[in-house]
């Protein structure tokens, strides 16, 4: 006999030996997958899981009515079906109840007693685990207060829940004294069967591909050590019913009778950490199970709008998949009267979508005035701002509202990012920055992001589509479009056809001498007797040699623009496109310079080359009448150029829109290489860039 109760002192376990809630994820993770072995059996696991949250949504009601005295009703319980086909497994479901009963309390029993089930259940899916596991419990404790209510009017049940124990709880004395545990075992319960609905809800979504849904690789993931979470707080829950239905000592065989005596004497199983844990997970879990079904809604939301745009037929119905969510369809605010319009305004209509963040300032709005003065005069053409939150605040409601008072145009207002945010972001390459998409009448793409040719252009890209985009792409005179704010006469020297040097740099020291040389050079008698003017407009400096950083920051934005404008068109660089290349390559150097005569470029070319051609004047000038200014200026350039080891470097902002690939240098035939850099200044606005 006493074989049965004591064990050797090794093998008895020690207080503290074991703290279940000081383990990781990972450490859980390596136990569990021990036991887990494959998904080889299958039966109606949903249809035992709509039965068993039947059976406790009732037992837990019935549970407070006793407990708390409430007269709530169980009949107002929606009531699920299961297939009318499914057949419970029974003796998988009393095996699983006999791992459960009559546990001594404590951490260690429940956790080995989780690896236990955990094992008996190796062949089953996890969610399926899970619910055989509280399918188990609900087989007892549905039981337990079915017997409970209907102790004072059924005779059988009284004798039966004699048996059960159902009557030591019931009495009033112990009611009272356990109140409190009931309550809270009660509470346990109903956050146990919340978790297990939701690893059941995420197991659903599993049919998605997680490429589309990247959230639901996050969730199940993790579902193994949810799981283990929902049947070890099971296993405490169960032990604890056993506790409060004793009035003796309940032990299993194998246990000694001199260590479980200690902790039998409360005879009680602390939940309040499983119920801590429990509703973390349960936090979790609703929370990944909403950013999963969000992303459901963007990724039907794109595959929609893909078929939209494949074969549009009217801009509204394209307007409405873009923006809204279902048939919540909101009116527009009128810019110019501040009132809501209906969206049929819209209808047969030339559409341009001005999609952007709230980090845009009143510059960038500038940008789109022009073009909206000109446009409204022909009521064809509508501009909507459109703007991309991922997440609203009070504070980006108050953003939106101020932005949206300095706009003339149609602004959409709603409360939830857009239905069609994926496909903005995928398909027209929308990565912060403003962009202007343009729409005809029927829905289709006139262009993808009209936004650099605005820039650019202005109102002569009207009506910015990629044909005109082509056609002004192809144009050599576009340096006028940009500089025009570079110095007060441009339009003048322009206007005159003037040779221009556009320069500037981050070395003061080496613009102060490239104005002195090239002053020289530009007041040359030869040049003079030859009838060749040269003008020097220093971009970023005022007239007094002071900083002004809005001119040189529009300058190279420009430069940006006309690049990433004729990239949208070109797939092999022409001479002007690696020309603007080039250009764009010294924006971050010392110096630089760009010679034009009027708007057209003769070349642009690097602090270091440049200056020597402009110091070496004395060196070719003589053959300025007999080649002609531009022949020999390029000429001697090369000549530097080629005795001159320059790395080309390019940085585009990432936040650009749709950037090329690869790209070849422009000084020489090969295909640049590509690097990743990272920059913030600290300021708003800041954001990373691709090199």
């Amino acid at each position: 006999m006493a074989n049965n109760v004591v064990l050797a002192s090794s093998q008895q376990p020690k207080k503290g030996d074991l703290s279940l809630f000081a383990f990781t994820d990972h450490e859980i993770m390596n136990q569990i997958y021990a036991t887990h072995v494959h998904d080889d059996e299958k039966f109606d696991v949903e249809s035992l899981f709509i039965v068993v949250e039947n059976i406790l949504k009732r037992a837990t009601q019935v549970a407070d009515n006793v407990v708390l005295g409430t007269q709530g009703s169980v009949e107002h319980l929606e009531e699920k079906t299961p297939k009318p086909t499914f057949s419970p497994p029974l003796c998988t479901l009393k095996n699983i109840s006999c791992e459960l009963q009559c546990k001594a309390p404590g951490e260690e029993t429940a956790y080995k007693t989780t690896l236990s089930i955990l094992n008996k259940l190796s062949n089953y899916s996890w969610d399926t685990k899970a619910v055989l596991t509280l399918a188990a419990f609900a087989l007892d404790y549905g039981d337990f207060w079915l017997l409970a209510q209907s102790q004072s009017t059924d005779q059988l049940a009284k004798s039966v829940g004699t048996l059960r124990r159902v009557s030591v709880l019931l009495k009033r004395p112990t009611l009272q004294k356990h109140r409190q545990s009931l309550i809270e075992l009660n509470t346990v319960i109903r956050s146990t069967l919340e978790v297990i609905e939701c690893i059941f809800e995420l197991e659903k979504l599993s049919n998605y591909d997680t490429k589309d849904v990247p959230a639901l690789s996050t969730g199940m993931d993790h579902i193994p050590v949810d799981v283990f979470w929902a049947i070890v707080t099971v296993v405490a829950s169960t032990t604890q019913l056993c506790c409060l239905t004793s009035d003796e000592v309940k032990i299993d065989r194998g246990w000694p009778l001199v260590w479980l005596g200690p902790i039998y004497r409360d005879k009680k199983q602390e939940l309040s950490q499983f119920s801590q844990k429990i509703n973390v997970i349960l936090t979790k879990l609703r929370r990944q199970i909403t950013l999963c079904r969000q992303q459901i809604e963007e990724v039907e939301a794109y595959w929609k709008l893909s078929k939209l745009f494949r074969t549009p037929t009217e801009i509204m119905e394209v307007f409405k998949g873009l923006i809204y969510n279902k048939d919540n369809v909101q009116p527009l605010i009128d810019g110019s009267t501040k009132k809501p319009v209906n969206i049929d305004v819209l209808k047969k209509k030339n559409v341009l979508l001005y999609i952007s963040g709230l980090d845009i300032t009143e510059e960038d709005i500038s940008i789109l005035r022009p073009v909206h003065e000109s446009i409204r005069k022909d009521d064809q053409y509508k501009i909507v701002w459109i703007p991309i939150v991922d997440q609203w605040t009070d504070e980006l409601h108050k953003k939106f509202d101020f932005l949206r008072s300095k706009m003339p145009w149609y602004v959409v207002q709603y409360s939830s990012p857009i239905a069609g945010i994926r496909f903005v972001k995928e398909k027209w390459h929308f990565k912060g920055k403003p962009s202007v998409v343009v729409l005809n009448p029927q829905g289709k793409v006139e262009h993808e992001n009209a936004i650099h040719m605005i820039r650019v252009w202005g109102i002569k890209a009207f009506p910015f589509t990629t044909r005109v985009e082509e056609t002004l792409s192809n144009n050599r005179e576009w340096i006028g479009s940009i500089a025009t704010n570079v110095h007060p006469n441009i339009d003048n020297w322009i206007k005159d056809q003037k040779y221009i040097f556009f320069y500037g740099g981050k070395d003061n020291d080496w613009i102060q001498q490239f104005t002195k040389k090239a002053t020289i050079l530009a007041n040359d008698a030869t040049l003079k007797e030859a009838r060749i003017s040269i003008e020097l407009a220093c971009v970023g400096k005022g007239s007094k040699g002071e900083d002004n950083l809005g001119v040189l920051g529009r300058f190279w934005t420009g430069i940006e623009s006309i690049f990433i404008s004729k990239t949208h068109r070109k797939t092999d660089a022409d001479a002007v496109t690696l020309e603007i290349q080039k250009l764009l390559s010294y924006k971050n150097e010392s110096g630089w310079a760009v010679l034009s005569k009027g708007s057209n470029v003769v070349l642009s070319g690097h602090g270091t080359t440049i200056l020597k051609v402009v110091e070496d004047f004395e060196k070719w000038k003589e053959f300025v009448k007999e080649k002609g200014f531009e022949f020999i200026f390029k000429e001697y350039h090369n000549k530097v150029l080629h005795t001159a080891h320059i790395c080309c470097r390019i940085d585009i902002p990432n936040t650009s829109g749709k950037i090329p690939e690869n790209m070849k240098c422009p000084d020489c035939p090969r295909i640049m290489e590509t690097y990743i850099s990272f920059k913030c200044c600290h300021i708003d606005g800041a954001a990373n860039g691709v090199h």
